[in-house]
């Protein structure tokens, strides 16, 4: 028997709903799911009967679909002067904005400065190529 089963949180974000709506659909049984120790599986025909429609593309973490991977970076820079950390700031979000990146995930950038230290910090979260770009940026920024 291989029939596809999926996590409550596969299904959340390729549902794009949270993980807590999914478990209330599971406990009220509008969406069937198999209880396997502390946590539920849906096959992949129940979801595909609770959504009413055959699924377009298979939940992340499937085996048989593509991998994905996703980066988490923080980014400390010394000495970085006020409008140079507004300027790179400016550059680096507006650059982002409302843009799918890397399979239709987002790129997502904060940025915080600490006017007493000089010092900013840029978290970037997407996938390999869109952070490796990011950097690249920030590298020419900083070298002009």
């Amino acid at each position: 028997m291989s029939e596809r089963l999926y996590s409550v949180e596969q299904v959340a974000e390729h549902l794009g709903l949270h993980v807590r709506t999914i478990r209330n659909y599971v406990r009220d049984g509008r969406l069937a799911a198999v209880r396997i120790g502390k946590q539920y599986r849906i096959a992949h025909a129940d979801l595909e009967a609770f959504t009413g429609r055959p699924l377009s593309g298979q939940p992340d973490g499937d085996a048989g679909g593509a991998q994905h991977a996703e980066v988490s970076s923080i980014v400390e820079l010394d000495a970085v002067s006020r409008p140079t950390a507004d300027r790179l700031a400016t550059l680096l979000t507006a650059g982002v904005t409302g843009r799918e990146r890397d399979g239709g995930r987002q790129l997502r950038i904060q940025t915080v400065y600490d006017e007493g230290r000089a010092r900013m910090k840029i978290v970037i979260l997407g996938g390999l190529k869109d952070t490796a770009q990011v950097l690249e940026h920030v590298e020419q920024v900083l070298a002009s």
